[in-house]
């Protein structure tokens, strides 16, 4: 028999990858299966149910699984929530040092393939049962041998190995463990939700009891809605009635509400008591909410997204799927498509590798571009290196293409003129105040003329150097105003006897006026050759 070898150097059969080994049968072990295990279920059921399935018989336990998605509706949505969150990410493939290239031509080609996307999703059937078993269909086409399908097979196809409960086959005629479930015929993806054997690690048998627990609870109030609202109604007999005249008062108590009329025999009577109070909301419905809250939190890790009154905010902080369950069910996936498909994929066309590609799903990160924007626009002008394709990866935005209309930044304002230089500079200061209606005598155009001396172009500068000319004769302009204040002030009893004492010494303070003018309108005429 012809044979290639896989990954691990064995040989590999041919003819097993001819037709579907685990195709259902009209009769026998893989038949359709049509029995229900939610129908009657009592606790007593629903524990022997999972004491056989802790013992690798988990048929029931499987079929339970698989009704609980057909009729608990809140966990139904939820499980399809998580199990969509994968749809939208990226599956990409990586190529470590020394892969051959040929090879990561060739899985790019199998992952771009639309069937992959439905692969992905039936894997995810794991999450609640467990494991998720799926045969390819192998055929060559385009001058390579890959999968053509994808067929997903019921669970209830499989059984564990009743030692260890690791490994899975298909079951035999008898329904014992028969073929091994390896790769390339088949891929098993079981996530790893929770540690321990993979059969109690489905989040089916979390929700199964609060499945049990709410099916009660639906039909105890489906029976108190029957007769809600309606009044208890009270047949009254007298002593002497028989049993004869006590059946007929019965009857006519109960047929009023169907009926809404009745007769009974003379001295019987019926009283109508009205029921106030009683709310089935408050009861029922707030059960079956508490339940629905507790499977949100083991299925998708939050309850934000799916509570009415959750605000926007609050939602999208939550997001569907918590990210990093999102990111635990993409890795684990990963894993098996890597161990299970891509390796043997490239071992039967390209010989065994050395290094094999790999493919990867990507989850997009929850960013804050406003935040990533402004950290940039602070650290890239300090010198920062970021690399064009790690910003594109965190704001979630694709290399442009060659066909690609490209964004350009607005053009720049255009640069102000320079400035005139400086011996014009007290001609146009001279004709700025003209035209604003003030002074333009020679003084004030000397004043101006010294304001357009060209100091330093800082600003700073500039008015260091005004206050350091202003205070060159500082000295000898406030000596003499000092000494006669203190003068002043030496011997004097009161304010008024100060004031009197400067009037009579005549303090001239003239100069100290002039030199304060100066330096004011030296630095307004700074203040305007700036505006």
């Amino acid at each position: 028999m012809v044979s290639i070898p896989g990954a691990d150097g064995a040989p590999i059969d041919i003819a097993m990858l001819k037709g579907e080994t685990a195709a259902p049968q009209v009769y026998g072990q893989r038949a359709l299966h049509y029995e229900v295990a939610a129908t009657g279920l009592t606790p007593e059921r629903l524990a022997e149910i999972l004491r056989g399935a802790n013992m690798g018989l988990a048929r029931s336990y499987l079929t339970l699984a698989i009704d609980m998605e057909e009729r608990y509706l809140h966990y139904a949505s939820q499980l399809q929530t998580r199990r969509l969150a994968l749809d939208g990410v990226d599956i990409s493939v990586s190529a470590p040092d020394g892969v051959n290239a040929k090879c990561v031509d060739a899985v790019r080609a199998l992952v771009d393939d639309p069937i992959m996307r439905d692969l992905v999703q039936d894997m995810q059937d794991g999450l609640g049962k467990g494991y998720s078993v799926i045969e390819p269909v192998w055929d060559y086409q385009e001058g390579a041998l890959k999968p053509v399908l994808y067929q997903h097979r019921d669970p209830r196809y499989f059984r564990y190995d009743e030692v260890g409960l690791r490994n899975l086959h298909l079951l035999d005629e008898d329904g014992r463990p028969g073929l091994g479930i390896a790769a390339p015929y088949f891929i098993k993806h079981e996530p790893r939700v929770r540690a321990g054997v993979p059969i109690r690690a489905g989040l089916a048998r979390s929700a199964a009891w609060a499945f049990l627990v709410q099916s009660f609870t639906l039909q105890d109030w489906a029976a108190f809605a029957e007769i809600y609202g309606l009044p208890f109604r009270v047949g009254k007999y007298h002593p002497q009635a028989t049993d004869q005249d006590k059946l007929t008062l019965l009857r006519a108590v109960r047929g009023i509400a169907n009926d809404a009329a009745a007769i009974i025999p003379a001295g019987m009577e019926i009283e109508f008591h009205e029921v106030k109070g009683a709310q089935g909301e408050a009861v029922f419905g707030r059960l079956i909410d508490y339940l629905d809250r507790k499977i949100s939190l083991a299925v998708i890790g939050q309850t934000m997204t799916a509570e009415n009154g959750s605000s926007l905010g609050q939602a999208k902080v939550h997001n569907e799927v918590r990210h990093d369950i999102t990111r635990f069910d993409a890795r684990a996936t990963a894993s098996t498509l890597n161990r299970d498909l891509i390796r043997p994929f490239v071992a039967m066309n390209f010989g065994p590798q050395a290094v094999y590609p790999t493919v990867e799903l990507e989850v997009a990160e929850p960013e804050d571009l406003k935040a990533l924007g402004d950290f940039l626009a602070r650290t890239v002008p300090l010198g920062l290196n970021v690399g064009q394709d790690f910003v594109r990866k965190r704001a979630g935005i694709p290399d442009p293409t060659d066909d690609d209309e490209l964004l350009v930044p607005p053009a720049a304002a255009p640069a102000p003129p320079p400035l005139p230089p400086a011996r014009e500079n007290a001609t146009q200061l001279a004709a700025l105040f003209a035209a604003r209606g003030e002074c333009v005598c020679g003084k004030c155009r000397e004043t101006a003329r010294l304001a357009a001396e060209p100091v330093e172009d800082d600003d700073v500068a500039e008015t260091d150097a005004l206050v350091a000319d202003a205070m060159e004769d500082w000295q000898e302009i406030a000596d003499p105003l000092l000494a006669e204040l203190l003068a002043a002030v030496d011997g004097a009893t009161s304010f008024d006897d100060v004031r009197e004492k400067l009037a009579r010494a005549g303090v001239d303070t003239g100069a100290l006026t002039e030199k304060l003018s100066i330096a004011t309108t030296i630095s307004r005429g700074l203040g305007l050759t700036k505006g």
